[in-house]
């Protein structure tokens, strides 16, 4: 390494006060990490694009610094759910820091990586404390049956006041109101339930009224209404 002439003329002196990085927890035990070659973990993080428009959540089960699942979920703009599919083909198989380095085509979907190689380097992932860590497939149990992402839409204005549109359960086709107009409960569609008995070979409408169901005080309601319509 070349340096120059004043520093080269200058006397070595030794470095007695560095012991090496700390340890962080990875998978059930404390590792004093200085490869990417040793960083394990399953974990979560979430990015936005420039603007604020759009954001993402990723998942990533990582073994000895390569990235072994991704699951990318997204909402904002239509461009990137594409962005998304992209991001599935190119992650898993690379390294965490060729990853971070790595255009993962919608800017949300970078900024969840970087933030994702942030936590695993400082030891903050969901299995720090886990033996062994998560087996391969653990980012399909977190979408639960159905295979879909938990979303929740709502929309509200003063004027007219709150609509549930799709809330953990699944799609809601109804509200129920009770004397004043308040909200009590709601009726709804697991849509992944429905779709999984319909590939099946359930008849459509059978199909529709097995993946419905009702949440709260839905059967005391003075009213029922349809929240995109009403």
């Amino acid at each position: 390494m070349d340096l120059t002439e004043e520093l080269a003329q200058k006397r070595r002196i030794a470095r007695c006060t560095h012991h090496g990085p700390s340890p962080i927890p990875q998978e059930g035990h404390f590792d004093s990490v200085k490869e990417i070659s040793q960083l394990s973990g399953f974990s979560h993080s979430v990015g936005t694009c420039a603007l604020k428009q759009g954001a993402c959540k990723l998942t990533l089960n990582v073994k000895n610094g390569v990235i072994q699942e991704a699951l990318v979920e997204v909402i904002g703009c239509s461009g990137m759910t594409q962005s998304a599919a992209m991001a599935s083909e190119i992650l898993p198989g690379n390294t965490l820091l060729e990853a971070v380095n790595t255009d993962l085509v919608c800017d949300a979907i970078n900024v969840a990586m970087r933030e994702m190689y942030l936590q695993l380097t400082y030891g903050r992932s969901q299995t720090a404390f886990t033996q062994e860590g998560l087996k391969i497939g653990a980012g399909l149990e977190d979408l639960g049956s159905g295979r879909r992402s938990q979303v929740g839409t709502s929309y509200s204005t003063l004027e007219k006041g709150p609509r549930y549109l799709e809330l953990t359960e699944g799609y809601v086709t109804k509200m129920a109101l009770d004397e004043q107009d308040r909200i009590i409960g709601y009726e709804y569609v697991n849509l992944g339930r429905m779709m999984d008995q319909i590939s099946e070979g359930v008849d459509p409408a059978q199909a529709l009224k097995d993946a419905t169901g009702v949440y709260g005080r839905y059967d005391e309601a003075v009213t029922y209404i349809n929240p995109r319509k009403e």
